[in-house]
């Protein structure tokens, strides 16, 4: 089979297009013919060197997304049958044409979903349902402020607040972003440089002084501490990235006063069973939204496998609202 290789730690020039064994399912595993899938951050960072697979995943070839067709099935698999369109979250290895992987960490396209928003779909949003209404503990009529919510998992986060009943708001580092999130549900917004200092007059504004029940920080560093800040009395912080740092200073004081909850979460990492367990979720709750077309995934721009570089060099320049999509078959 044809995959995008990492040939050693290094730029978007080390990602090579080669002919590579094609994997062999096993015990529960399902063979998918993988038609389309995505970039993520984690992808990036693999290719540098920053970031390596966790355990059983491909070392080499990068990809934590897909959706495909699948055409033959582990001796002991059961749940699933060949010519299924599935998609899902893997460790790695979805940007070649063929992945094995455990068939109940697979969800089922919905009827009608062309490929590429399938293949936008699932990180984005089993991230934004795992941490804002598993973990999260979203309710209705809640406020929610989004960092980065010019990013597939922002704009997934949007669609779901609004979905759930509550008010989504959100930052990001240029206007442009802010207002494309306006077109999938976002309330308002504020673009923000280095400085966060505005981001406290606008919550203030956004919620008569009271603050924010729920943040979603796909962020890190500073914004950690201006997101406790935000936040309202008893309110719960996720965690889910530290592109802007890996370390803040916390007012400990003030976390205490507003009772707050700060919870961190990573997908990748995540032993099976609990991948398996956040796909069920989404595939239950999040699934038939994408059906009825309350919420879609955004595609940024489309890529063919021969153009992988390019397409990490894209995403590298964070100009990119919602994914960057990888075309693998037709």
């Amino acid at each position: 089979m044809r995959a995008a290789v990492i040939t050693a730690p290094g730029g978007p020039e080390v990602l090579a297009v080669r002919d590579v064994p094609r994997p062999t399912p096993q015990g529960e595993e399902v063979l998918v013919r993988v038609h389309a899938s995505a970039l993520n951050r984690a992808d990036l960072l693999q290719r540098e060197g920053r970031y390596p697979a966790p355990a059983g995943a491909p070392r080499d070839i990068p990809g934590l997304e897909f959706a495909g067709e699948i055409v033959e099935l582990g001796p002991s698999a059961r749940e699933r049958r060949v010519g299924e369109r599935v998609f899902g979250i893997v460790g790695g290895g979805a940007h070649a044409e063929y992945l094995a992987m455990h068939e109940r960490a697979a969800a089922t396209v919905p009827d009608g979903m062309a490929w590429s928003d399938a293949g936008a779909t699932p990180e984005a949003f089993i991230t934004a349902h795992d941490a804002l209404l598993t973990q999260g503990g979203l309710r209705p009529s809640e406020r929610v402020l989004i960092h980065a919510v010019g990013s597939g998992v922002g704009l997934a986060a949007v669609q779901l607040v609004r979905a759930a009943g509550g008010t989504p708001y959100g930052t990001s580092r240029t206007p442009d972003k802010i207002e494309r999130a306006r077109e999938v549900g976002l309330e308002d917004g504020i673009a923000l440089g280095d400085d966060l200092a505005p981001l406290a007059d606008a919550v203030s504004r956004w919620t008569a002084g009271t603050g924010v029940e729920l943040v979603l920080d796909l962020v890190g560093g500073p914004y950690t501490p201006a997101s406790v800040a935000a936040l309202a009395t008893r309110g719960r912080l996720m965690l889910v990235g530290t592109v802007a740092g890996r370390r803040a200073e916390l007012d400990l004081g003030q976390l205490l006063g507003k009772r707050a909850t700060i919870r961190g979460t990573v997908l990748r990492a995540r032993p099976l069973e609990e991948k398996i367990l956040a796909t069920r979720a989404f595939a239950a709750e999040v699934v038939p939204l994408l059906a009825r077309g309350v919420v879609r995934p955004v595609i940024d721009s489309e890529w063919p496998l021969d153009a992988i570089a390019d397409a990490y060099r894209h995403l590298a320049g964070n100009a990119t609202v919602g994914k960057v999509v990888v075309t693998v078959a037709g």
